[in-house]
């Protein structure tokens, strides 16, 4: 959902409209874990977060809770045509007021900005995502995410929510988003309610929220008394931020991440499989497979095909599965003389094949799915092998860049359930090994 175009100097919803319209509805309250954990707010520019979130930040912070803000860009678009105040001058005023103004809310938290392109967000939400990604790292089931909300109506905050929602669908955290511009374009028709939560605020950090959204005092007061330099964010606007409650969004539905799709279609041949690497590798692989037959054969993660075609050697029937329309097209392509190998969609874990196979190949994917959709797909792919079945793994064994899992702690899963090491072989590059079905 995306709100009209609108002006931050034009009459907007008044806050006692929200008033009445939070006050007809029965929201849920905003449930929170009680063991303190990890808290990550992103902006899209200073001051949303203290804005939409910072009731939640300052209670998160009193309740022990490890706080940290990234804030993507630095807000040096505010005042375009402020004749005392040019974007690079602003830029240093901005990230110094978000600093005043989290050491309000949880003194001692985290603060980053990525001093991303103010304005042009969209065009850098891959960057977003990595950063938040690399924040939150493996322990994402402990964190809460919370960011703008991704119908809020300005782009560069509907490109955060994006980002952010993309982060917590590869880590596993916890999101909540925010409005700041809806409270001022929108109305009651515009809120997915069933989605709401609230939370509540008591006077006290009511307090310390006003005083972090004074410290933003570039939005909040005029930079000057020329034009161009008015105030950004007037009285009638903050408002919305007084009140007694604060507003979040808590969506469940999975969102659509296209980066592997995206990938491959840019280019044809993404991972470069004729490579002397990738040769090298696939021969390897091949090697360390202990029968020189399989009857059924699972690879999952095909990409462009270059491991289903030489896996289709050593086996009667192939099933190569991957999640990408535009890989599964080039694999396709690439096995079409090959009738004893299929090439299907399907995401996994979810879409998991049925049926069971003496051989499973989990190669050079496992670190594009989230700490719990690897664990699945851990008991998946060994609870799908027959007695004297094998699993391949062949990762590489840096860190990819957006993602939290490298190919070690890929591995590391699978070795942990204790199924029996039949192969094993490491390269300065890449990690491989050939399991058995645990006992």
């Amino acid at each position: 959902m995306t709100g009209p175009d609108f002006r931050h100097d034009e009459a907007g919803t008044p806050a006692s409209a929200w008033t009445s319209a939070l006050a007809a509805h029965e929201v849920h309250e905003l449930d929170l874990p009680t063991t303190p954990g990890r808290l990550v707010v992103v902006g899209a520019h200073p001051d949303d977060e203290t804005l939409g979130a910072g009731g939640l930040i300052r209670t998160a912070a009193v309740a022990g809770w490890q706080v940290e803000v990234v804030c993507a860009t630095a807000g040096e678009g505010s005042h375009p045509s402020s004749p005392t105040h040019p974007p690079s001058l602003l830029e240093g005023v901005r990230r110094q007021e978000l600093g005043q103004a989290i050491a309000r809310l949880a003194p001692g938290a985290g603060v980053s900005c990525l001093g991303l392109p103010d304005g042009s967000l969209a065009d850098h939400v891959e960057e977003v995502v990595a950063a938040l990604v690399a924040t939150i790292g493996t322990d994402g089931a402990d964190v809460v995410l919370c960011a703008p909300w991704r119908g809020d109506g300005h782009p560069d905050h509907e490109a955060a929510g994006l980002a952010a929602a993309v982060a917590a669908a590869r880590t596993d955290a916890r999101l909540l988003e925010y409005p700041v511009w809806m409270w001022h374009w929108g109305s009651e028709a515009d809120v997915p309610w069933r989605h709401t939560r609230l939370l509540p605020l008591d006077d006290t950090i009511r307090s310390v929220k006003r005083a972090a959204v004074a410290a933003h005092a570039s939005q909040v007061e005029p930079l000057s008394s020329a034009p161009g330099d008015e105030v950004l964010l007037d009285d009638s606007f903050l408002a919305h931020f007084r009140r007694d409650v604060e507003l979040f969004l808590e969506d469940d539905e999975p969102v659509s991440d296209e980066a592997l799709e995206l990938v491959h279609r840019e280019r044809s041949d993404p991972w470069l499989v004729d490579s002397d690497y990738e040769r090298r590798k696939r021969a390897i692989s091949l090697a360390s497979l202990p029968r020189d037959r399989y009857e059924q054969a699972l690879e999952v993660g095909c990409s462009v095909g270059a491991l289903a075609v030489d896996l289709a050697q050593r086996c009667g029937r192939l099933l190569a599965i991957d999640n990408s329309v535009t890989a599964i097209a080039a694999a396709a392509e690439r096995t079409a003389t090959l009738d004893h190998v299929e090439v299907r969609r399907a995401a996994v874990p979810d879409e998991w094949p049925s049926g069971s196979f003496d051989l499973v190949s989990v190669s050079e994917v496992g670190y594009f799915l989230s700490p719990r959709q690897l664990a699945a797909v851990v008991e998946l792919s060994l609870g799908s092998l027959t007695g004297t079945g094998h699993l391949l793994l062949c990762h590489w064994r840096h860190q990819p860049v957006g993602w939290p899992l490298a190919g070690p702690a890929v591995h590391e899963a699978f070795l942990a359930t204790g199924a029996p090491i039949v192969a094993e072989h490491h390269d300065p590059d890449f990690v491989l090994h050939v399991l058995g079905r645990p006992a």
